[in-house]
């Protein structure tokens, strides 16, 4: 009975895995989820900053 259900999500999650629109959907999300995480990492804000810095000694 367990295995059933198993597989039966399995070839859910294949099937919308293989779907374009849905491949889009999650691209987008994770697109959005990696800006907001790269944000909160202080490391990498540094780099940003000092990017943002040099482009406006440029201006």
């Amino acid at each position: 009975m367990a295995l059933d259900t198993f597989l039966q999500a399995f070839i859910t999650l294949n099937g919308l895995a293989t779907n374009p629109v849905v491949l889009v959907v999650l691209a987008l999300i994770g697109a959005y989820l990696g800006g907001r995480v790269v944000e909160l990492i202080p490391y990498t804000r540094r780099i940003i900053e000092r990017r943002e810095a040099q482009l406006a000694e440029r201006e």
